[in-house]
C-alpha cells in the first residue's frame, strides 16, 4: 500500500490530489483555504493531536473549505478565546514579544484549533492556539487553523491537553482553569479529564484558586516561577489582612516595572505580619499652686519617665536629683 493510501485508511477520507484544489463556492469571510502542497517546517511542541500523523498530514496538505479537521488561514480578528479562560494576562511577558519574532522569522508550524462559535455568526472560538492567534494579529498575518466540530466537553478536554503539553502553564494559572471550568458547570469528570490529574489534585487546584481573589491574580499575574506552596502562603495572609491592607498591597508603586514573579514577592511580603506595636508613652504635665508647668510624666510598661522644666522653677531638678536615694527609702519604709 503506497504512502497516500495508508494515509487515506488512517484519516477515513479520500487522499487529496497533489495538485491544488480550487476553493469551494460559497467560502464564509475571514478565511481562505491554505494553498500550495510543501510541507511545513518540523512542528512546534504541542499537544499530542498537533503531532499525530494525521495532524501533520492535514498541515501540510490543502483542504476544502467547511471540512471538518481541513487546514485552512483565518482572520485573528474572527479567532475569540474560549470562554473557559486559561491563560492569566500579563502585560510585562517578554517571552511573547520573542515568540511574535519566531513566528514572523520562521513562520507559524502547527495550526491551531478551533471550532465554529456557537453564539457569534462568522467567528470561531480557540480551543488552542491564542498565543499563536495574538501573535498572527501582531504580525498582520492570518492565522493557520484546524477546524473541527467540537462539543463544549471536546472543547475543554483539548484545551486541558494542550496545557499539560506547555511547560509554561503556571501552577496558578492551571487553578485558574479548572475554577472556571467549574463555574462555567462544566462536570467533575469532563474537568479531569482535561487537567489530566486525580480527584485530590484538582481539590488543590480549587481550593488555591477559590483562596485567591480576582485583584489580586491580576495584580500579581502568572507567576511562572511560583508554586502551590508559596501561593498558600500567600492565601494565609490574605485572609488574616484587613481589607484595606490588601488594596495597599495591590496598588504599591513597588510593583511598577517588576516582573510577575517578582510583584508576587512584592505582594507577599507587604501582607506579612507585622510586629506588634510598642504602645505610646502616657504623658501627662503637673502645675504648682500657681497653675504654672513645671514637669512633665511619661509612663510606659517599662517604666516612668519624668522631665523638668528647668525655667519653671530653677534649681529644682538638682534638688530632686540628690534626694531620690532618700526619697526611696523613704518608700520601702512605708511598704513594711
Amino acid at each position: 500500500m503506497n504512502q497516500k493510501k495508508r494515509l487515506s485508511a488512517i484519516m477515513g477520507t479520500p487522499v487529496q490530489p497533489d495538485a491544488p484544489t480550487p476553493p469551494a463556492p460559497g467560502i464564509p469571510t475571514g478565511y481562505t483555504p491554505v494553498a500550495g502542497a510543501t510541507p511545513p517546517p518540523a512542528p512546534e511542541k504541542r499537544p499530542t493531536a498537533a503531532r499525530s500523523m494525521a495532524a501533520m498530514w492535514a498541515a501540510s496538505r490543502p483542504g476544502p473549505a467547511e471540512t471538518d479537521g481541513a487546514v485552512i488561514e483565518l482572520d485573528p480578528d474572527l479567532c475569540l478565546p474560549s470562554a473557559i479562560a486559561d491563560r492569566v494576562p500579563d502585560a510585562t511577558d517578554a517571552a511573547f514579544d520573542a515568540f511574535v519574532a519566531q513566528i514572523r522569522e520562521e513562520g507559524q508550524h502547527t495550526p491551531i484549533l478551533v471550532r465554529r462559535h456557537p453564539r457569534q455568526d462568522g467567528h470561531y472560538e480557540i480551543a488552542y492556539g491564542r498565543r499563536r492567534t495574538r501573535a498572527a494579529k501582531a504580525i498582520g498575518k492570518p492565522v493557520r487553523a484546524v477546524l473541527r466540530d467540537l462539543s463544549d466537553a471536546e472543547l475543554v478536554v483539548a484545551q486541558g491537553s494542550e496545557n499539560l503539553a506547555r511547560e509554561d502553564l503556571s501552577y496558578i494559572e492551571r487553578a485558574h482553569f479548572a475554577r472556571n471550568m467549574e463555574q462555567a458547570g462544566i462536570a467533575r469528570e469532563v474537568i479531569l479529564k482535561a487537567m489530566g490529574v486525580h480527584r485530590p489534585d484538582l481539590a488543590n487546584y480549587l481550593a488555591v484558586a477559590e483562596a485567591i481573589p480576582a485583584a489580586v491574580l491580576a495584580a500579581i499575574g502568572p507567576a511562572p516561577k511560583i508554586g502551590r506552596p508559596r501561593w498558600l502562603t500567600l492565601a494565609d495572609r490574605i485572609k488574616a489582612a484587613a481589607p484595606e491592607r490588601i488594596e495597599a498591597a495591590l496598588a504599591s508603586a513597588d510593583l511598577a516595572g517588576k516582573t510577575s514573579d517578582e510583584r508576587f514577592a512584592v505582594v507577599l511580603a507587604a501582607l506579612a505580619a507585622q510586629p506588634p506595636r510598642k504602645a505610646k508613652p502616657r504623658a501627662e504635665t503637673v502645675k504648682d499652686a500657681r497653675g504654672v508647668k513645671f514637669a512633665r510624666i511619661e509612663r510606659s510598661t517599662d517604666g516612668m519617665r519624668v522631665t523638668l522644666d528647668e525655667k519653671a522653677e530653677p534649681g529644682f531638678a538638682d534638688y530632686l536629683a540628690e534626694r531620690l536615694p532618700e526619697l526611696l527609702a523613704t518608700y520601702r519604709q512605708g511598704r513594711g
